[in-house]
C-alpha cells in the first residue's frame, strides 16, 4: 500500500523442521549401514534440503506485488458491533498462497466471525484469528474482521502480517505492513429506551395530546372546553360569555430555550459506580437530555470542563446534537484534578450571555461542593436555571439496611452518614435554588429528564 511501511523477510514452516529432524535420522541409520562416515551423509542431506528449501521460497507469491486496502465501519457505540475489511488484491503473476494476520490494539476487541455467535459480552477478547488467503493472479480477497470495542475512543490497527508460502509448504516470504484506519467508539447510550414515554411526556405538556391538565407556560396555545381538573385560573371569561359552555386556555412551554449540559471530568468523575465510571453515567444522562431538549425544540450545547475545557459543542443543528456530542465525548477520560468551580462559574456567567438552563453532571458530595462550587453557585443561579444531577452508589443503600451483626450495624451506620452527607449537600444547594437530582446509574438518565420536563410543564425554562 503506498506510503505504508513494511518489514519483512523470508520464514521457515513447521514441515522444514520434520523433514530436518526425521531425515537426518534416517541419513545417519543408512550411512551406518552403508559403512559411510555419518557426517558425509548428513552435510549432504542438509545441503540437498536447504536448496528445496530456498528455491521454495523463491516459487513463493512476492508480496511487493501485493496491495492492501481497507473499509468498512468508522464509528460503533460501545458494546456494539464494527466490521472492518480488508482487501487483499495480488497484482503478481504467481498465486499467493499463505496466511494473514490482522492485528488490533486489545481493547478493539477482535474477534472472529462465527455465526454460531448470539451472546457477545462487552469485554471478551478471543485469540486474533488467523486468515488462510489463496489469491490467484489479478485477484484480490476480503478479510472480514469484527470488532466489539471494550473501551470508548478511537481504536486503531497495529500491523498487518502477510506469510506467503512456496508450493511445498516448506518455506516462504513473510511481511507486515501498517494500513491505517479508525475505529471511534462512542458511549452506548443505553438510556435510549427511555427516550419514547419521555417524549409522549413531552407531547402531553406541549398539548398536542389530549389531557385532563392544563400545560403552563408562557406562549398562548388554543381554547377548548374546560373539563373537571383545570385550573380555574385558566378560564377564559370573555370566551365564556360569547358561549353556552365555560371555555379555558391552554398554554404550550416556551420552545427554543438553551440548555448547556456540562460534564464533570475532574477526579470524582473517575471514580466507579458498580462497574462503570461516574462519567460514563454522566454521557449516558447527556445523551438522553440532548435528544429530549432537541425534540422539544430547544438548542443544547455541550461542555466538558475540569480546570480547561476538554471538549465543546455549541449551535449545533437539531439533527446533528446526538452526533456531535457522541463524538465529542468518545475521547473524554477523566483527570485526577478537581473541578475548578470558580473557573467554570466564570466561564458560564461571561460565555452563555441569554438565560439558560445549566445542567452539571457532577458529585455531590460533601467536600467537593462545600469547597468548591457551593461559594459560587450564586453567580450562576442569579443568571441562568441549574440543575446538578449526581450519580449515587446503590452499594450505599444496600449497606444502610444492613442489621444481625457488628460488622453489618457498623457498615450501616457508616453509610447512613454518608447518606446523611449527600442529603445535606443537597438542601444546601437547593437553598440557593439549584434541583439537584441524585440517582444510581440506571435511573439518573430517566430522572435527569423528569426534571428538564417539570420544568417546561411549570413555565421556568
Amino acid at each position: 500500500m503506498p506510503g505504508a511501511r513494511s518489514r519483512g523477510g523470508v520464514v521457515l514452516t513447521g514441515r522444514t523442521g520434520v523433514l530436518a529432524a526425521a531425515g537426518s535420522v534416517l541419513v545417519a541409520v543408512a550411512t551406518g549401514a552403508l559403512h559411510v562416515a555419518g557426517w558425509v551423509g548428513l552435510a549432504a542431506y542438509e545441503v540437498a534440503l536447504a536448496c528445496v528449501v530456498a528455491a521454495d521460497a523463491y516459487l513463493a507469491a512476492s508480496l511487493r506485488d501485493t496491495r492492501l486496502e481497507r473499509s468498512g465501519d468508522t464509528t460503533v457505540r460501545l458494546g456494539e458491533r464494527a466490521t472492518v475489511a480488508l482487501d487483499v488484491v495480488n497484482d503478481g503473476s504467481r498465486a499467493l498462497h499463505g496466511t494473514l494476520r490482522d492485528a488490533w490494539t486489545p481493547s478493539a476487541g477482535n474477534r472472529e466471525p462465527r455465526l454460531s455467535d448470539t451472546t457477545l459480552q462487552v469485554g471478551e477478547l478471543p485469540a486474533e484469528p488467523r486468515h488462510q488467503l489463496k489469491i490467484e493472479p489479478g485477484t484480490a480477497q476480503r478479510i472480514v474482521t469484527v470488532l466489539i470495542p471494550t473501551r470508548r475512543g478511537d481504536r486503531v490497527p497495529d500491523r498487518v502480517t502477510i506469510r506467503a508460502l512456496g508450493p511445498l509448504r516448506l518455506a516462504g516470504r513473510q511481511t507486515s505492513r501498517e494500513v491505517p484506519w479508525r475505529v471511534r467508539v462512542l458511549p452506548p447510550f443505553e438510556s435510549r429506551k427511555h427516550l419514547p414515554s419521555r417524549l409522549a411526556r413531552l407531547h402531553e405538556t406541549d398539548g398536542r395530546t389530549p389531557v385532563l391538565v392544563r400545560g403552563q407556560g408562557s406562549e398562548f396555545d388554543s381554547l377548548r372546553e374546560y373539563v373537571i381538573g383545570d385550573d380555574v385560573r385558566s378560564i377564559d371569561w370573555r370566551a365564556t360569555a360569547r358561549r353556552n359552555d365555560v371555555v379555558v386556555r391552554t398554554w404550550r412551554p416556551e420552545r427554543d430555550r438553551h440548555v448547556v449540559i456540562v460534564l464533570d471530568t475532574g477526579r470524582t468523575s473517575a471514580g466507579r459506580v458498580g462497574d462503570v465510571p461516574r462519567l460514563d453515567s454522566a454521557m449516558d444522562a447527556a445523551l438522553l437530555l440532548a435528544a429530549l431538549a432537541t425534540r422539544a425544540g430547544d438548542r443544547v450545547d455541550l461542555l466538558a470542563y475540569d480546570q480547561q475545557v476538554r471538549a465543546s459543542v455549541t449551535g449545533a443543528p437539531p439533527g446533528r446534537t446526538l452526533a456531535l456530542f457522541s463524538d465529542k465525548m468518545a475521547g473524554l477520560e477523566p483527570s485526577l484534578i478537581e473541578l475548578d468551580a470558580d473557573g467554570l462559574t466564570t466561564y458560564l456567567v461571561t460565555r452563555v450571555r441569554r438565560r439558560s438552563l445549566v445542567v452539571l453532571l457532577t458529585s455531590i458530595d460533601a467536600a467537593p461542593i462545600s469547597e468548591g462550587l457551593l461559594p459560587k453557585i450564586g453567580r450562576l443561579t442569579a443568571r441562568h436555571n441549574v440543575i446538578v444531577a449526581s450519580v449515587a452508589d446503590p452499594r450505599i443503600a444496600q449497606l444502610s439496611a444492613g442489621r444481625g451483626t457488628a460488622e453489618a450495624v457498623f457498615a450501616a451506620a457508616s453509610a447512613e452518614l454518608a447518606l446523611g452527607a449527600r442529603r445535606q449537600t443537597a438542601v444546601q444547594l437547593e437553598r440557593h435554588g439549584v434541583c439537584v437530582v441524585d440517582a444510581v446509574p440506571d435511573r439518573l438518565a430517566p430522572a435527569l429528564a423528569d426534571a428538564y420536563l417539570a420544568l417546561k410543564a411549570a413555565g421556568r425554562l
